[in-house]
């Protein structure tokens, strides 16, 4: 498999993924209300928080099976390392954005 075809691939899986997230919210929002209203922001950030701790263990567990020389795949380490990576950092920009509206509000004078 090509280079080319990889990222043709990607391509294809991305824009049938964006039709399926288009299909589901044809209808708008209101259909799932009560399905978003049971969970609301603390579940979907907990499971985020979930899966950031997910990601960092399955990065750790990955350096030690390569540090001891049970793996040998240099490329998924590197892959794991980098989406750990870049979920830490997402993780950190919605935390410093909560932090930013939360101290805005508390500057509101009612």
């Amino acid at each position: 498999m090509s280079f080319r075809s990889t990222g043709v691939n990607a391509y294809n899986n991305a824009l049938k993924r964006f039709a399926e997230i288009e299909e589901k919210t044809k209808g708008g929002f209101t259909e799932n209300r009560e399905e978003n209203a049971s969970g609301g922001f603390a579940s979907v950030f907990a499971d985020s928080l979930n899966k950031v701790n997910e990601l960092q263990q399955q990065k750790t567990s990955m350096i030690t099976s390569f540090a001891s020389g049970e793996q040998q795949n240099v490329h998924e380490l590197m892959i794991s390392l980098q989406k750990a990576g870049v979920a830490m950092q997402l993780t950190s920009a919605v935390r410093n954005k909560m932090l930013e509206a939360y101290r805005e509000l508390s500057r509101l004078q009612f």
